[in-house]
Formats: structure tokens, C-alpha cells, sequence
């Protein structure tokens, strides 16, 4: 996906589009001043959203 394609999928926040712009343009200077992801953190994030599930075992009676 192009930059382009991804900011035209982005959902609209407000009817006014200029509003709307200014919105998407905070959002990207905060993401772009955040430091990057550790490893680590890519994987609690992988495993929250996550859709494998562990059968559990019966417990003994």
C-alpha cells in the first residue's frame, strides 16, 4: 500500500476537511516523534491481538 492509498483509507474524524487534515497531521507528527518499537514490545502487541487459541486440558474431578 502507498502512502497514498493509506491516508485515503484513513476513516474521516470530522465532516469539515480541513479540520479532518489537521487531525491525521497531529497524528502523524506524533507517530513520527515516537522512538521506535523494542522487539519485545512487537511481540506483546502481536500476541494481544492475536486470534490462536490454546485448547485448555480438562482438570481432574
Amino acid at each position: 500500500m502507498t502512502e497514498e492509498e493509506r491516508r485515503a483509507a484513513r476513516p474521516v474524524r470530522f465532516a469539515d476537511p480541513a479540520r479532518n487534515a489537521a487531525y491525521w497531521a497531529r497524528i502523524d507528527a506524533i507517530v513520527d516523534a515516537a522512538p521506535p518499537l523494542t522487539d519485545e514490545q512487537r511481540a506483546v502487541i502481536r500476541t494481544a491481538f492475536s486470534t490462536v487459541t490454546i485448547p485448555r486440558t480438562k482438570e481432574a474431578a
